[in-house]
């Protein structure tokens, strides 16, 4: 089985200077909204991805924390790419909804993962672990993103 193109471009990037960088600008660009938090993947491997988000002054809210719709955006996306290089290919997925909790206060760089079992890919519901850490590695946010899977139907 060849390898998934999400994890080869990705490592063909880790393999060059700023190749991470570039691969999240790149990602980013896929699904524009993204771009508004300039996420810097920091892992992605099958079944789990992990993404960096800066606090800065545009994902604050009126307290000076980072916001929470930003941090929610931030684990779509680490959701996204682990789907994206994780499910096989005669797989699809779609995002049904998401639930989230806000234990903490977000007054930090905050760290996004998604993960999923390995046998995780087969039709049918898929919650997907969410986890929003600060740089004290306090949960700032957690959660559920559910995935539908699905048969991608037969070509023509």
């Amino acid at each position: 089985m060849s390898e998934n193109s999400v994890l080869a471009l990705y490592k063909k990037c880790c393999s060059m200077p700023l190749g991470k960088r570039f691969f999240s600008w790149y990602g980013a660009r896929k699904a524009p909204y993204f771009s508004t938090i300039s996420p810097q993947i920091a892992s992605l491997e099958p079944n789990r991805c992990e993404l960096l988000i800066v606090k800065r002054k545009r994902v604050e809210n009126h307290i000076g924390t980072m916001h929470v719709i930003a941090i929610a955006n931030g684990l779509e996306m680490a959701m996204g790419f682990m789907a994206e290089a994780s499910i096989p290919k005669h797989l699809r997925w779609i995002p049904k909804g998401m639930t989230l909790q806000y234990p903490a206060k977000a007054d930090s760089n905050i760290r996004c993962s998604a993960s999923v079992p390995a046998n995780a890919w087969v039709p049918g519901d898929l919650p997907v672990k969410v986890e929003a850490v600060n740089a004290a590695g306090v949960t700032v946010v957690s959660g559920i993103i559910n995935l539908w899977i699905s048969e991608k139907p037969a070509k023509k």
